[in-house]
């Protein structure tokens, strides 16, 4: 055997791959497919989805990993303009949100296109000093021609970096996105564990699962002066859960409502969330909803704080 034969191994062999982590920011009107893009990058339900507008209250960050890069998606609230405390609550943190991120995604409605909501963003994004990528949702939905229209005309008003179009629904041109945004992430150890999907803690997702029921079985009938809080999360010793949780209403009118003739919208919401509460949880849950009066919870400090927004002010 010569000397070499038995030499040590390369070090830059040994080197590991190197990591990147950072945070996204996904900022748009109300219901442009924000929730929806978080949970297919992620891969599961982190955040809340509804057919209503402004249903994504706190800064929601869903945890993916592509390659060996970690991507923090932020899921902003969406920006419109604000008439209560509680939506300027949301527009400021939507913002700050951006300021804070790596990159920023501006999701466009594609079917919308450029509406008076979309345009006052647009006006205020040169402001952030972020690389920003242009993401045209809801692709399945118009002529190819409309799109390539609408992205020229939006990169006319604010140059960005590179443009996607997507299903979020469907799932179309995602990896595509996901890839884009893993090399532009900062080299970083991972700042989550591997395997986490999101930073919001389990008891709060449960409460935006049972708000998300709320809004989809009610529709029109309950604006947005209800909240959920999850009071007690108890693991038995079985492996099951006992989760009690109270929805916050503002009249006794609206209290009428969440709970239906005898009982039965209540009872229906609680099923429904329930389901969706065992698969995040992975295990079996037992749910108790209450429903309580609290006049004015949106004028509450406190009430925001639970949300992790800042109070508004005057």
């Amino acid at each position: 055997m010569t000397p070499n034969d038995d030499h040590e191994p390369d070090a830059s062999a040994l080197t590991p791959m190197e990591t990147r982590a950072g945070f996204v920011a996904l900022i748009g009107v109300p219901n442009a497919g924000k929730s929806t893009l978080v949970n297919a990058i992620v891969g599961a339900k982190v955040t809340i989805v509804s057919r209503k507008v402004q249903t994504t209250r706190t800064l929601v960050r869903g945890i993916a990993m592509e390659g060996s890069a970690q991507l923090i998606l932020v899921d902003t609230p969406g920006i419109f303009a604000p008439k209560r405390r509680l939506d300027r609550a949301m527009v400021h943190s939507a913002w700050s949100g951006a300021a804070d991120a790596d990159a920023l995604c501006l999701l466009i409605d594609a079917r919308k296109g450029i509406d008076e909501e979309v345009e006052a963003i647009l006006a205020r994004l040169p402001e952030v000093k972020r690389p920003k990528l242009l993401v045209l949702n809801k692709i399945d939905l118009i002529a190819r021609e409309k799109l390539l229209e609408l992205a020229q005309g939006v990169n006319a008003k604010v140059p960005f970096e590179d443009t996607f179009m997507i299903s979020a629904l469907k799932g179309d041109g995602v990896a595509d996105l996901r890839k884009a945004l893993a090399a532009r992430m900062p080299s970083s150890p991972w700042l989550y564990p591997e395997d986490q999907v999101s930073d919001a803690p389990i008891r709060m997702l449960a409460a935006e699962i049972t708000r998300e029921k709320i809004y989809d079985r009610l529709h029109e009938e309950l604006p947005y002066r209800s909240t959920v809080e999850t009071d007690q999360w108890q693991i038995k010793t079985d492996g099951s859960v006992r989760i009690e949780q109270t929805i916050f209403v503002e009249r006794e009118s609206q209290r009428s409502i969440v709970l239906g003739k005898d009982g039965q919208t209540i009872k229906a919401i609680g099923q429904a969330a329930r389901r969706e509460i065992a698969e995040v949880a992975e295990a079996k849950v037992h749910l108790f909803l209450h429903v309580k009066v609290r006049e004015n919870w949106a004028d509450d400090p406190a009430r925001y704080r639970e949300m992790g927004l800042e109070f508004p002010r005057g």
